[in-house]
């Protein structure tokens, strides 16, 4: 599996499959697939690929780690900027077709509605992790830096969640929602559970060597 990630085709098509859905949508919009409501399918169906991206984004390392996949972490950048892709286009969407680029419409309409205010938060905080997924910002920031920053993916999640747990509570229709949820909490209780067991195997040596009669 490791060979046929590194092999020189592979990330051109994962490109192309992550590109997929939303040219599936442009395909839809001019050719009058997207039902009745057209605008709000192209709203709903680009928050549902910004929830989809950040799980997988969040899957790398469990999936690296667990199945010795090494190969995987060069696509988590890419597939964090798809991530950030599809919630601008997401936003986008909404300001246009929603708000028609009323910009003093679209702040009031941000403050009054809390899930709104929620999705727009998390867009906030993506924004610097977007713009610091590149080599010459690694380097400036640092290592450590760099990836307490990049840490932010997890409350990023968080309010992805939420806001889509207020958004499904006016219909009261929360099965997906509970769905995503699973799979968040599946893969932050993996970190937790792998950072333990990672402090007990850096703890086994000390105590062992320690356990050494002197001689």
């Amino acid at each position: 599996m490791n060979k046929l990630l590194l092999h020189p085709a592979a990330k051109p098509l994962v490109f192309l499959l992550c590109l997929l859905p939303f040219g599936w949508l442009v395909f839809g919009a001019f050719t009058e697939g997207l039902g009745a409501n057209p605008a709000e399918h192209l709203i709903r169906s680009t928050g549902d690929w910004t929830l989809r991206f950040l799980c997988i984004v969040l899957a790398v390392t469990p999936l690296r780690v667990s199945f010795k996949l090494t190969a995987l972490a060069r696509y988590r950048r890419m597939l964090g900027l798809f991530a950030y892709f599809y919630v601008a286009v997401h936003l986008l969407s909404y300001a246009w077709f929603d708000m028609g680029f009323e910009v003093a419409e679209i702040a009031k309409d941000i403050a009054k509605r809390p899930f709104i205010l929620v999705g727009f938060a998390a867009f906030v905080l993506l924004t610097p992790l977007a713009a610091t997924s590149f080599n010459r910002a690694i380097k400036a920031l640092g290592a450590k830096r760099w990836q307490r920053l990049h840490k932010l993916v997890y409350l990023i999640a968080g309010l992805g969640l939420l806001h889509f747990f207020w958004m499904r509570a006016g219909k009261n229709d929360f099965a997906e929602v509970f769905v995503y949820a699973g799979i968040v909490a599946a893969l932050m209780a993996w970190r937790v559970w792998h950072f333990f067991r990672q402090k007990k195997v850096i703890a086994r040596p000390a105590t062992a060597s320690r356990a050494q009669p002197s001689r």
